[in-house]
C-alpha cells in the first residue's frame, strides 16, 4: 500500500509536498515499530524493578509498608537496650594439632568435607535444572513441585542461600541471590501462605544469608517480606494465626487461630528481633515480644506447669485447655527458639532464660526416659506426656524431629551454665545415634516407640516383656517403628554437629560419618537425594521427594569435618 500512495502522490502532488508526506508517513511507521517492540518487550521486563546493588531487583507489586493497620498499638515495645552482655563461650577451644598425626587427620577430614560438598552440589545443580524455582526439586522423577501453603516462592533457593555461602561457593551463591532478589512476594497461586514456614524460610533465610555476606538486596528483600509478615499480627489482640489470609490482612478480617500448634504461632522471635536490630524499627521486636509475654503469663498455669501444650488458642488466650505436651513435632521449635533468642538479644532480655530453665525443668522430670535396652546404654529420649487425672502419663514415643533437643540442652547448658544440661544433651545425641544404628537402613525412623525405665537410671532387661509387646525384626528395646519413614531430617545431624564443637570430642566426627554414609547409600538418586518409605531394608524405596530442609544438614557435616 505504501508503494501505492507513493505513485499516486508523484503523479498529482507537487515534489516538496511528496517529501513531506513520505516523511510524515516515515515516521508513523517507525513509530508503530518501536511501539510494537516494546509491547513484546513488556513480557520479559518486570512490573516494578530497579537495578540495585548490582541486581536486577523486583520490588514486590504490593507495598504491605504502606498497608493500614486495623488494629494498631499505641506504644511499641522497644528492643531492650544497653551493652550486650558478655555470654559464656559454647564454642569449644580448639588449637590446630600440627603433629604427623593431626596432619594426617585433617588430610582425613578434608576429604569428607569433600564428599559432603559434592552431595550438595548434586542437589543444587539438580535443582538449578529442572526444579528452579520450585519449593523442591523432584529427586526421582526430575521437575520441581510447590508445598501447599509455601507460596511457590522457591523455598530451596531461599534457603540454599546460606549454605552455598558457607560452602566457599561463592559464584553460586550471587547466582541464586539474582534469583531470590526478583521475588515478588504479593504474588502467589495460594489465597493465604502459612505464616510460620514462610517465617523461618524465606525471612529466616534471607536475614541468615545477609548476615554472612552483607549482601543489602537481601536485607532490602527481607524487609518487603516482613512487613508482609508483620500484618499476621493485625489482629483485635494483636496475637498471629497459623494463616496469614491476604484478602483478610488487606481488610482488616484476621483473627487469631482457636487450635494452632504452638510452634507455629510461637517461632519467630529470631527473625523479628534481628529484623528490628536490623532496621531500627520496633514494630517487629514488638509483635513477637506480646507472644513472648502470653508465654511467660501462662507459663506455670498450663496442665503440665513449665511447659506449654501442643496447641494454643490465641484467639481467646487461653492455654490450659489442652492436655498434651511434647518437646517433638507440633511444639519443637517453641522451646529450641528460647536460648537462641537470649543469645541474639545479647542477654538483655531475661525472659528468655527464664522460660527456658522452667520449661527444661519440668522437662527432664516429665518428658525425658531412659529406654530399656540389653547393655543398659546410658542413653535419653523425649518422649509425649498426656495429664490426666491421675497426673502426667508419659508414653516412650519419640520423633526424628526431636532430635533437635540434644543440640537445644546443649546450648542452653552453656549459655545460662548449667552443666547437667550438657551432660543430657550428649545423652539425648547419642539416644539419636544408636537409634540410626539400629535400623537396617542405618537411619531412624520418623516416628518409633521404644520400652522405658521407670527413671533414669539403668534398669534391668526384661526380655520376655520386650518379646510380647516389642516388634522383635527390631533391635532390642524397640517397640515398633511407627513411622518407618525417613524425610531427610536433619536435626540429628545438626545436634551431632553442636555437641561436636561444645566438646571437641572427636567421636562425634566418627558417628557423623556413618550417618552421612547411611544417608546417601540409602537416598541418593540420580538427580539428588530423595525422603525413603521405610529404614526397617536396606533396599530402600524412594518416594520421590527431597524436603526443603535437607540443605540446613549439609553445611553442619562439613562444620563438623572442620
Amino acid at each position: 500500500m505504501l508503494a501505492e500512495d507513493v505513485a499516486w502522490q508523484m503523479r498529482n502532488q507537487p515534489y516538496e509536498s511528496i517529501i513531506s508526506i513520505l516523511r510524515r508517513k516515515l515516521f508513523i511507521a517507525v513509530a508503530l515499530l518501536l511501539a510494537i517492540l516494546l509491547y513484546l518487550l513488556a513480557g520479559f521486563i518486570p512490573e516494578k524493578h530497579t537495578v540495585l546493588w548490582g541486581f536486577t531487583y523486583v520490588h514486590d507489586s504490593y507495598d504491605w509498608s504502606k498497608q493500614k493497620v486495623f488494629h494498631p498499638v499505641s506504644e511499641y515495645n522497644a528492643l531492650p537496650t544497653g551493652q550486650p552482655r558478655s555470654l559464656p563461650q559454647v564454642q569449644y577451644a580448639f588449637k590446630e594439632d600440627k603433629s604427623a598425626a593431626g596432619v594426617a587427620r585433617e588430610a582425613v577430614l578434608a576429604s569428607r568435607r569433600s564428599e559432603v560438598k559434592d552431595a550438595f552440589m548434586k542437589s543444587w545443580n539438580s535443582y538449578k535444572k529442572v526444579g528452579f524455582h520450585y519449593d523442591e526439586v523432584l529427586p526421582v522423577t526430575g521437575g520441581g513441585n510447590d508445598e501447599p501453603g509455601f507460596g511457590g516462592w522457591g523455598a530451596t533457593l531461599v534457603d540454599s542461600l546460606s549454605t552455598l555461602w558457607i560452602m566457599d561457593l561463592k559464584d553460586e551463591f550471587h547466582e541464586a541471590v539474582a534469583a531470590a532478589v526478583t521475588i515478588d512476594y504479593s504474588k502467589s497461586d495460594d489465597t493465604s501462605c502459612n505464616y510460620f514456614e514462610t517465617t523461618i524460610r524465606h525471612l529466616g533465610g534471607l536475614l541468615g544469608a545477609y548476615d554472612l555476606s552483607r549482601e543489602t538486596a537481601l536485607l532490602e528483600k527481607a524487609v518487603e517480606l516482613g512487613d508482609m509478615l508483620y500484618m499476621a499480627y493485625d489482629t483485635p489482640n494483636r496475637m498471629p494465626g497459623f494463616w496469614l489470609v491476604f484478602k483478610d490482612a488487606k481488610t482488616g478480617a484476621q483473627v487469631a487461630g482457636t487450635h494452632d500448634s504452638s510452634a507455629a504461632v510461637t517461632s519467630s522471635s529470631l527473625e523479628f528481633s534481628r529484623l528490628s536490630q536490623l532496621t531500627g524499627d520496633n514494630k517487629y521486636y514488638d509483635a513477637i515480644s506480646r507472644v513472648t509475654q502470653v508465654l511467660d503469663e501462662w507459663q506455670n498455669k498450663t496442665q503440665l506447669p513449665g511447659m506449654w501444650p501442643i496447641y494454643f488458642d490465641l484467639q481467646h488466650i487461653e492455654l490450659d485447655g489442652v492436655y498434651s505436651f511434647t518437646l517433638g513435632s507440633l511444639a519443637d521449635s517453641l522451646y529450641e527458639y528460647l536460648p537462641k533468642t537470649f543469645a541474639i538479644l545479647g542477654g538483655l532480655e531475661p525472659v528468655y532464660e527464664k522460660l527456658y530453665r522452667g520449661a527444661m525443668a519440668t522437662a527432664i522430670e516429665n518428658l525425658l526416659y531412659r529406654p530399656k535396652l540389653p547393655d543398659q546404654a546410658d542413653i535419653l529420649f523425649s518422649g509425649n506426656v498426656w495429664v490426666s487425672d491421675e497426673g502426667p502419663q508419659l508414653t516412650a514415643q519419640s520423633q526424628h524431629l526431636g532430635c533437635f533437643v540434644g543440640g537445644m540442652f546443649g546450648l542452653g547448658g552453656k549459655l545460662f551454665q548449667i552443666p547437667e544440661h550438657v551432660a543430657i544433651a550428649e545423652k539425648i545425641t547419642k539416644g539419636c545415634v544408636w537409634a540410626y544404628n539400629a535400623m537396617p537402613a542405618g537411619i531412624m525412623p520418623e516416628v518409633f516407640d521404644l520400652l522405658k525405665c521407670e527413671s533414669l537410671e539403668p534398669c534391668e532387661w526384661n526380655q520376655e516383656q520386650w518379646e510380647t509387646v516389642g516388634d522383635t525384626s527390631l533391635k532390642p528395646g524397640f517397640v515398633d517403628a511407627l513411622d518407618p519413614r525417613y524425610l531427610l531430617r536433619p536435626e540429628a545431624v545438626e545436634s551431632v554437629f553442636l555437641l561436636y564443637r561444645m566438646t571437641g570430642d572427636t567421636e562425634y566426627q566418627e558417628m557423623a560419618w556413618t550417618m552421612f554414609q547411611a544417608i546417601r547409600k540409602a537416598t541418593e538418586t540420580d538427580l539428588a537425594f530423595s525422603s525413603i518409605e521405610s529404614v526397617k531394608v536396606t533396599d530402600t524405596v524412594k518416594s520421590n521427594s527431597m524436603e526443603v530442609s535437607l540443605v540446613f544438614g549439609w553445611p553442619r557435616l562439613c562444620g563438623i569435618f572442620t
